[in-house]
């Protein structure tokens, strides 16, 4: 992973170091899906963990977790509330995942997949179809185009729906339709819009569980081939 951080990896930092102490909050999220979570026999990934609410939640079903983040502060602060975690993971997702082909049944992505521009989110989602195994799932929440109290619409549109703050971060805002989009020749499991309130005001969010799809290779999705990395 390159040492060079950008705005996005920068905030998460200081806010970790910050926040130490802040409590893992669990929303439930994950209940709609126990029955996936207990079918998994490998390791679940955790993208974006930040400090441990998804991974506690996991662990206490019984999982075994990888929890991942390409923030250090935060994967610190994790180790030390979870020392029976046995594995974490560096790296920032615009890179190639440090996992082999089919590695896992379950990767959970609790709002870490709405940073990236068209290109790296569709390269994103390949690498993720390739460490899953033909029959896993992907579970997920990304921002929605309604989520006014958290930056729909605000800052320089980059692209459409993706926005630049003036700190340099950016952050995606999808509908169902760019979901399904981004998400083509993924089979869909499940697809809703719903609103959490966990940041002290209400924020719209999908939530969406989705399996590779029977061709289970990198060559669906929106402008797959120029998303490849080198």
């Amino acid at each position: 992973m390159s040492t060079e951080r950008n705005p996005s990896q920068t905030y998460w930092a200081a806010w970790y170091r910050a926040h130490r102490e802040a409590p893992v909050v669990s929303d439930g999220w994950l209940e709609p899906f126990s029955d996936l979570i207990a079918a998994c026999s490998t390791p679940v990934l955790d993208l974006g963990c930040g400090a441990g609410n998804d991974t506690a939640s996991l662990l206490a079903r019984g999982r075994e977790v990888i929890p991942c983040d390409s923030c250090r502060e935060a994967l610190e602060i994790l180790r030390c509330r979870f020392p029976e975690v046995r594995r974490t993971a560096c790296f920032d997702l615009r890179e190639s995942l440090p996992f082999p082909d089919g590695f896992t049944d379950l990767v959970v992505a609790d709002l870490s997949l709405h940073y990236f521009s068209q290109r790296e989110t569709a390269a994103i989602l390949a690498d993720l179809r390739r460490v899953l195994r033909a029959e896993g799932v992907l579970l997920f929440r990304v921002n929605s185009v309604k989520d006014v109290c958290h930056g729909a619409g605000e800052g320089r549109e980059v692209e459409p729906n993706f926005y630049q703050s003036p700190d340099g971060r950016h952050k995606r805002f999808f509908d169902r339709e760019d979901l399904r989009r981004f998400l083509a020749g993924w089979e869909e499991l499940a697809l809703y819009e719903e609103t959490m309130t966990r940041y002290g005001s209400p924020k719209p969010l999908w939530t969406g569980a989705f399996r590779p799809g029977a061709a289970h290779d990198r060559t669906n999705g929106p402008d797959t081939e120029k998303a490849r990395r080198p």
